[in-house]
């Protein structure tokens, strides 16, 4: 990236949208993209000066004393900008969901392919032997969990709670997508359905899930990637790079499960070849998912090229 310069409040909305825009899908993640758009560093510094003397200030109505403790302009700015692209988008994919599954799936797995690329080399992590180890075990995990049965979550206002502990640290981390923890889960579908139908309380827990989590896990990420960044992007990007398998649009169904709301969810599926799918499905509709896999490459390489350097304040 070149070097640094002050950026709008309109800038740093522009991509709080961009960023609730990949966390609302199984591909890029949030921190993906504040990380190729240039504001990752600068977010892990505001995220990690939240503690609970913050929240303190947050609920007492503190607002000065707030402000003085994180960068909070930035930080809502940014937040408003997520909240906008979520409620804005999440109606669209839930039906491109049902409608279109596989090129959905499709523009999902070339965002995460170009993701891989760009974010491999911003970060040289593969330059090392040791960068490709932590890469192949990235890779090994996610591909184990994304082939192993799916986890038997409970879709309920506790599922909701730690559903939502878990994706957030995923959303913050450049490389998981805290949607495909959530898809992990089997919470993918209710929690997309409770934003679609504003459903305030089952929101209400998954955001409370979401804010302990960030309590518990941004210090310690902070940690980690000023101390050992190269490794701990690595093993991210190969996980990343193993999301593929889960993201790839033909698949079979191995099992399915009726959970306690009476909705048939999958729980285990198998990558297979598009002439495979047609002949069970009638219909691989290859042309449209090339397209959309390369729309998705497209958004990314493109996000990347014009994204504004690193950023030291909003004007």
């Amino acid at each position: 990236m070149n070097s640094a310069r002050e950026m709008s409040a309109g800038g740093v909305f522009l991509r709080g949208m961009a960023m609730g825009a990949a966390d609302i899908v199984p591909g890029v993640s949030g921190g993906t993209v504040a990380l190729i758009t240039g504001i990752y560093d600068r977010l892990l510094v505001a995220l990690s000066s939240v503690n609970a003397q913050t929240v303190g200030f947050l609920f007492t109505g503190q607002w000065r004393n707030l402000s003085l403790q994180i960068d909070a302009r930035f930080l809502l700015l940014l937040l408003a900008g997520m909240a906008t692209s979520v409620f804005l988008f999440a109606n669209i994919i839930h039906l491109l969901m049902r409608s279109y599954p596989l090129p959905l799936w499709s523009l999902f797995f070339g965002l995460v392919l170009a993701s891989i690329y760009v974010l491999g080399r911003e970060e040289r992590v593969i330059s090392s032997g040791f960068g490709i180890w932590g890469f192949c075990l990235g890779a090994g995990v996610a591909i184990a969990i994304g082939l192993a049965p799916g986890a038997g979550f409970f879709s309920g206002g506790p599922g909701f709670f730690f559903a939502g502990l878990l994706a957030i640290c995923a959303m913050i981390l450049p490389g998981i997508s805290g949607s495909f923890i959530l898809l992990l889960l089997g919470m993918y579908a209710p929690v997309i359905t409770a934003v679609t139908t504003l459903d305030m309380p089952l929101l209400g827990l998954f955001s409370l899930g979401c804010l302990l989590g960030l309590l518990l896990f941004s210090k310690a990420l902070t940690w980690v990637l000023s101390s050992r960044r190269q490794a701990t992007m690595a093993v991210l990007i190969g996980f990343l790079a193993g999301s593929l398998v889960t993201l790839w649009p033909w698949q079979r169904v191995i099992s399915t499960v009726v959970d306690q709301d009476g909705h048939t969810r999958i729980l285990q599926t198998q990558p297979i070849t598009p002439v495979e799918f047609a002949l069970s499905q009638g219909e691989h509709q290859l042309t449209a998912c090339l397209i959309a896999g390369l729309v998705g490459a497209a958004l990314v390489l493109i996000m990347h090229r014009h994204a504004s350097v690193q950023t030291v304040g909003v004007q």
